[in-house]
């Protein structure tokens, strides 16, 4: 994909545009006060907030966090979409410490790993959250933290100082936190830009279904769209359903939209139609033509797709307004990012390999939090290795499949580890081995095959509940099936592609 002149984010040679100083929370308020920043459905009654209201309440929690936090603290967010949950982000940016979003479907024990590993100062939270985290909570006061003071400097920080730290799914292991410096905003602006037919267009206003914890929501729509200029709505959906997105898109003037791969499975099996859309974009896994095909005609427009990581994010994508998608392809690399298929040996190839960015790409992660080794191992060379393989078709980027044992389920990359080691934490459990099972539904369900204790009683609702309470909502196990024992390597490692096989043949009887 060419650099067409203008794209946010990158100079007049197509390089990227970053200045030695940079302040993410600067670039997303740096508009006029009056203009329009976040359009609030969360009350039941729509409340425009404008960038002058975000910046006061910004001031106000920098204020109250300068009680508490100096510059590299980090701090913790676990708020669902509201304009609280981006100011609380811009607020610790602003006096240089460290974010570190929190999805609210989280239970105790994935809030407590996150909130350790990071070494979090305090949460800010409401009174929702305050409930699941204890001491570390501070819940929001709006009335104070909105109220008029004084105004508070933007750190002096640079592109590679630190800013957030993003959990990714933990597919090989416990999750690893994804360290992110000021840049990371600049690196998203050209691939959200292009995955909606260049944003900024008169009119154009941002939503997703998406939850703001995560980089999806806060950095493919979000950032993006305050630095932008671009109206951002904010409308949380408890469960989403193809009326409540429908109304949502009415009430908020949505033109532009973010859609997970199921909430479009959804869409279509509800045979929902959404004219007056300008842009939809859809990432985490390929959509195939009969989705393409069915988009085209419910929105009347071609959905864009586009691909990243918690590591480096949005680093290729479809834009229907300049090319044709082409089903089964994630696009073409987004002009900054260097995307290669390369070999074992770290050199491009046109065969299949694994798809790989070039170091230099400002949505690449510094590295993991206090991980040095699996930051190591991240890399081959110059190369940041995605995990996921792939081949050219042209200047295509085709998706052949993921390296490792990531279960994509209803748009969540879900790993298998922090399930299973949940899992063995029950008394009944000997051991257990997590993979996906196809479902044309949610792209895979979380299957777990367990084995039990000798004399412990097969009790799947039990064990079930047991992950429900303590991990995100959407990664208990949907099905669990009891073994007299698990493939195993001769290390003692379960061997997951033989449960995945098994999965898959069950599914296919």
């Amino acid at each position: 994909m060419s650099a067409p002149r203008g794209i946010p984010g990158l100079g007049p040679d197509g390089g990227w545009a970053i200045p030695a100083q940079l302040n993410m929370a600067r670039q997303a308020l740096d508009h006029p006060a009056e203009a329009l920043a976040v359009i609030d459905l969360t009350g039941g009654a729509r409340r425009d907030v404008t960038f002058g209201a975000l910046s006061q309440m910004v001031d106000g929690l920098a204020r109250r966090l300068l009680e508490e936090v100096r510059p590299g603290d980090r701090v913790g967010v676990l708020l669902s979409q509201s304009p609280w949950c981006v100011a609380a982000h811009l607020a610790i940016w602003k006096i240089g410490a460290i974010s570190v979003p929190l999805f609210k479907l989280f239970k105790r024990d994935a809030l407590q790993s996150r909130v350790t590993d990071a070494g979090t100062a305090l949460v800010l939270t409401d009174a929702e959250g305050a409930a699941l985290l204890g001491d570390l909570a501070r819940p929001l006061l709006a009335a104070e933290a909105g109220r008029e003071g004084a105004r508070v400097p933007f750190a002096d920080t640079g592109p590679d100082d630190p800013a957030i730290i993003i959990y990714t799914s933990g597919t090989t292991g416990s999750p690893k936190g994804a360290l992110h410096g000021h840049r990371l905003l600049t690196g998203h602006l050209p691939g959200v830009s292009v995955s909606h037919d260049h944003l900024g267009q008169p009119g154009d206003c941002l939503w997703t279904p998406a939850d703001w914890a995560w980089i999806g929501g806060l950095f493919d729509i979000a950032m993006p769209g305050l630095a932008l200029g671009v109206p951002v709505v904010a409308a949380r959906m408890e469960k989403f359903t193809p009326e409540g997105c429908a109304a949502i898109i009415q009430e908020g003037g949505v033109k532009n939209v973010f859609f997970p791969p199921t909430a479009l499975r959804m869409l279509k099996a509800a045979d929902m139609a959404l004219p007056g859309l300008r842009s939809v974009a859809s990432g985490g896994e390929p959509l195939g033509a009969e989705m393409l095909d069915w988009g085209r005609r419910a929105f009347g427009l071609a959905i864009n797709e586009f691909y990243g990581q918690t590591e480096c994010n949005m680093v290729a994508s479809s834009c229907g307004a300049d090319f044709p998608a082409r089903p089964g392809c994630i696009g073409r690399p987004v002009p900054g990012h260097r995307v290669e298929v390369i070999d074992a040996a770290g050199n491009p190839t046109r065969a299949e390999g694994d798809i790989a960015v070039h170091r230099g790409s400002a949505s690449m992660l510094l590295a993991y939090w206090n991980r040095p080794d699996a930051t190591a191992e991240k890399f081959r060379s110059d190369w940041l290795v995605m995990g996921d393989r792939g081949v050219w078709e042209g200047d295509y980027l085709r998706f052949v499949g993921r390296e490792d044992d990531v279960i994509t389920s209803a748009g969540y990359r879900i790993g298998p580890a922090e399930i299973e080691d949940c899992l063995l934490t029950h008394p009944d459990v000997a051991t257990v081995g997590v993979v996906g099972k196809p479902d044309p539904l949610r792209t895979e369900i979380v299957k777990a095959y367990v084995v039990l204790k000798p004399g412990a009683k097969r009790d799947a609702a039990a064990l079930q509940v047991w992950v429900k309470e303590r991990l995100a909502g959407y990664s208990y196990p949907r099905e669990i099936a009891f073994l007299e024992a698990l493939p195993m390597t001769v290390t003692g490692k379960v061997i997951r592609r033989e449960l995945k096989a098994l999965a898959a043949q069950e599914d296919i009887g």
